[in-house]
């Protein structure tokens, strides 16, 4: 059966009301599976699912509309999430999200805030699968703890217990390393850029932390270093080698979960997404994506 009773007019107004929501809440629909996931396509199928769900269900009932999608995206996200660690066991060479265009040529819309950045998506890899939707879907989206409590199927306190430890995991890792100012990361990223395509090893090292480390995402289908590189001036000898042996086209700015970040250009294509951190004008994590399946939407 469809919506309503499956007749005309109900029907007819119930899709109408539904595509109106649908348009003005599937944001927030795709960015609570992304931020779960750590993944555009594994986001958009959740989004695709949530649609299909809510287009055969009887909506008259549900008296907050936002909440209800994001719920069903929840527990489909809570579902794949779980399988997923299991499947990044297999995973080959370091993890890291699947970069998410935030700019204003963003082809997804989505809620824009610190908890789509590469470092936070990091740092919330590190909760357990119910600590980490505990906390999205409190912190970030407001949802109230009987609701988190059916998706991860326990109790009100139980749900509110999770997401105060996982708060507090999250706070504790965001003081070891404080953000930059737009300005400030700006700066850096533009000089890095000139040295990076100069070849300059020296201005390099100068603008890496001395204990820096360097993490490179190829899955196994693009070559990439299988462990993390850690020293500054170790991480510019890499970068300075790497620059020569593959020759980008051209290094782009571009905003990649909120952040500035460098899309380098090969062969007319997207090569890498490179997303950093940075600390009293220095950078302490270089991040780069270089699997091709998660440049697809770039």
């Amino acid at each position: 059966m469809g919506m309503g009773d499956g007749h005309g007019p109900e029907r007819s107004e119930q899709e109408d009301s539904l595509g109106a929501g649908w348009k003005q809440h599937r944001p927030a629909v795709f960015g609570v599976a992304y931020r779960l996931l750590g993944s555009v396509a594994d986001a958009d199928d959740v989004a695709q699912d949530v649609w299909l769900r809510a287009a055969g269900a009887d909506l008259r009932r549900v008296d907050d509309l936002r909440a209800w999608l994001v719920t069903v995206a929840a527990r489909r996200s809570y579902d794949i999430l779980k399988s997923a660690r299991v499947r990044r066991e297999t995973y080959v060479g370091p993890w890291l999200p699947e970069p998410l265009l935030t700019g204003p040529d963003a082809s997804q819309a989505v809620l824009v805030d610190e908890s789509v950045s590469s470092a936070m998506l990091l740092i919330m890899e590190e909760l357990s699968p119910p600590e980490r939707v505990a906390f999205v879907l409190h912190d970030v989206f407001g949802l109230e703890f009987g609701r988190i409590a059916e998706v991860l199927d326990v109790s009100a306190p139980g749900a509110r217990q999770l997401a105060s430890r996982a708060r507090r995991r999250v706070a504790k890792a965001k003081q070891s390393m404080p953000q930059a100012s737009k300005a400030e990361r700006e700066r850096v990223l533009t000089v890095f850029r000139a040295a990076y395509e100069a070849g300059d090893l020296a201005g390099l090292v100068k603008l890496l932390h001395p204990d820096a480390v360097y993490v490179t995402d190829g899955g196994g289908k693009a070559l990439a270093a299988r462990k993390l590189i850690h020293g500054g001036e170790r991480v510019a000898e890499v970068m300075v080698r790497v620059g020569h042996q593959w020759h980008p086209d051209r290094i782009e700015f571009a905003e990649v979960g909120g952040e500035l970040a460098l899309v380098f250009y090969r062969e007319g294509r997207v090569y890498s997404v490179d997303t950093v951190q940075i600390t009293d004008g220095v950078i302490t994590a270089y991040r780069r994506v270089i699997n091709p399946d998660k440049l697809v939407g770039v």
